[in-house]
């Protein structure tokens, strides 16, 4: 368990950077594949019309094609075509052994199902007609009430630490995956429907979702994805006409709320956990490990099947016996230093925008480094490392916003320790991937936090002091990134003129902390004018990594709220507006306002895991 909460949210502790070596090794960073030069080529005048003529059909034609109904999908379904299936197939709470998933049906009781909202830039990844969103029998295929041809829906089983205590097997209790599809582009899309009824993982539960929940869900995958993060997405979110009992803050007084189902979409939906479970379970299910591991690197890491020997990195661990990290004799160290920088890489992105996942448990980490299962998380308003947005994390805060990089390298050490389990690393890879991890953190963070600032270099001294400023005056964390590009770069400006940008962000400071903004600003504006950029320049960079508008809890409940009384028309604004954090969007300021009084109350500022 993590007791101690750091007050900085970006630096990691040294004694989680090397669990068991102590010299810190050199960096190495990973090399991708070197993308083909585009050759440009020179046409007549009378050539180039002709070529564009021509081009111009043959986009059309594509664009024809790949405007596909529903039927049209095409169907893949390698996951449950190569790996181990459950020889049962019925949605009885059970443990299900040396399988990696249940075919079960969605069972969800439906009455009259209404389409809330749907994303038009995740129809086009699937290549799916806009136009599909309008058909009258959409909202019954997407509740899980009629079949969607070509799909072959199945549960996927795995397990995991839940808040730093192994908790076994877990497995989707309430997400059925409808099963992959390919594009045109040969692009691997997993569809899946959360919310659709019971399955063996389902344990005590009843397999339901409600709108509230659903609308967050379905609102953040699209919102982070806006803001540039790794993220699983979100086709369309549905009402399923039903009321669903709910025990919101496990206090006993439960209530009808109406049912909705979010469907989900991801390259794919395997999680640390997905590893851990067969791992746990002795030798038999070691064939498992390197099955979901094979088929993870042939499907969604390919690069790492045709990497040869003269391309890879050997690296001295500085231990006595001079052993070597050769990423080229094991394809799966190879792999699970990818795993490893992309989830570094991933949570320094989170840090960036203030968001706190709220519930990092393993079988909430995607081994593809995309943000995934959106619970009670939150986006920081006011500056506090110690945020959490889940209620049931508050006595050790665990999960807080300043020990998300902390855990994120903890969950890095039980994935490797099931592959080292499973014989699939050895202890020396082990270590080597965790510092891949720390190493790639601290480079994305701190390239990060320059340009959030605006600056040429990196400057420690000038963040750490910033962020403690911050953190004092609990100074909203969104709306003074965005603020401090109206800072000039002249050391002439007045003293008590400097602090004039930044009035809208720094309340009710008194005459002690006055002063410590000016001294501050008065640094900053050194540092700026050592660069050579031009203020106009500068804020157009800096405005283009600090969003204006981020999803707010109480955007989202002011959403919820309108829905649950059957009006969507904010559902779809709030979207809309999210899809495009980084513009100034005209007219929608107030999605830009501090939260209101009423957003402190329990349900909107922190939630449970219970929806």
């Amino acid at each position: 368990m993590l007791s101690h909460i750091s007050t900085s949210p970006f630096f990691l502790r040294p004694s989680l950077l090397l669990p068991s070596t102590t010299a810190k090794l050199p960096y190495y960073p990973f090399q991708f594949p070197i993308q083909q030069k585009r050759h440009r080529f020179v046409l007549s005048e009378t050539r180039a019309a002709a070529a564009t003529s021509m081009d111009s059909v043959a986009i059309e034609n594509v664009e024809k094609r790949c405007k596909l109904s529903l039927e049209e999908l095409n169907w893949d379904n390698s996951f449950v075509n190569e790996l181990p299936a459950d020889p049962i197939n019925d949605n009885i709470p059970r443990q299900v052994l040396h399988a990696c998933y249940t075919k079960v049906l969605p069972s969800v009781p439906v009455n009259n199902p209404q389409l809330v909202a749907w994303s038009d830039s995740v129809a086009e990844l699937l290549e799916l007609d806009p136009k599909e969103f309008e058909r009258p029998d959409f909202p019954l295929i997407f509740s899980g009430a009629s079949p969607l041809v070509g799909a072959i829906p199945y549960a996927q089983n795995y397990g995991g630490h839940q808040f730093g205590t192994w908790a076994g097997q877990l497995g989707d209790g309430r997400a059925i995956t409808l099963g992959e599809i390919l594009n045109s582009k040969s692009q691997r899309w997993e569809l899946q429907l959360k919310g659709a009824g019971k399955t063996p993982y389902s344990r005590f539960a009843d397999g339901l979702a409600v709108l509230r929940s659903s609308i967050r869900e379905f609102l953040c995958s699209e919102a982070m994805h806006g803001l540039g993060i790794p993220t699983t997405r979100a086709l369309c979110l549905v009402t399923t006409g039903k009321d669903v009992l709910r025990d919101m803050f496990y206090d006993g007084n439960p209530k009808n709320e109406p049912g909705a189902i979010v469907c989900r979409v991801a390259q794919s939906f395997l999680r640390f956990g997905s590893y851990q479970l067969h791992a746990s379970r002795g030798k038999r299910d070691f064939e498992i490990v390197c099955a979901l591991a094979d088929y993870a690197i042939r499907y969604h890491f390919p690069h790492l099947e045709n990497r040869i020997r003269s391309e890879g990195i050997s690296l001295n661990t500085g231990e006595e016996n001079n052993s070597a990290v050769d990423l080229t004799s094991n394809k799966y160290a190879a792999w699970a230093v990818e795993v490893a920088e992309r989830t570094a890489s991933m949570i320094a992105r989170w840090q960036d925008v203030g968001f706190t996942h709220g519930v990092m448990n393993t079988d909430n980490m995607s081994v593809l480094g995309l943000t995934i299962d959106y619970g009670p998380f939150g986006f920081l308003d006011a500056f506090d490392p110690s945020y959490t947005p889940n209620t049931t994390d508050l006595p050790g805060r665990r999960y807080c916003f300043a020990n998300q990089p902390d855990v994120g390298l903890w969950n890095i050490a039980q994935f490797t320790a099931a592959l080292s389990t499973a014989e699939l690393l050895s202890d020396e890879e082990a270590d080597y991937v965790m510092e891949r991890y720390g190493n790639k953190f601290m480079d994305d963070y701190q390239d990060i936090m320059t340009r959030k600032l605006g600056l040429a270099n990196y400057n420690q001294k000038l963040i750490s002091e910033l962020l403690k400023n911050m953190a004092i005056d609990k100074v909203d964390y969104t709306n003074f990134f965005r603020s401090l590009s109206n800072i000039k770069a002249d050391p002439a400006i007045p003293e008590d003129k400097l602090l004039i940008p930044l009035k809208a962000v720094l309340l009710d400071i008194g005459m002690e902390r006055n002063e410590a903004w000016t001294s501050w600003v008065k640094s900053y504006i050194h540092e700026l004018s050592t660069t050579g950029v031009s203020d106009e320049e500068r804020k157009i960079s800096m405005n283009s990594v600090n969003p204006k508008y981020i999803l707010r809890s109480y955007l989202c409940q002011s959403a919820i709220d309108a829905a649950e009384k059957g009006d969507f028309g904010e559902v779809r604004q709030l979207l809309k507006v999210m899809q495009c954090p980084f513009d100034e969007q005209p007219g929608m300021d107030k999605y830009a306002q501090l939260p209101p009084a009423w957003a402190s109350r329990p349900g909107v500022c922190m939630l449970s895991c219970s929806s």
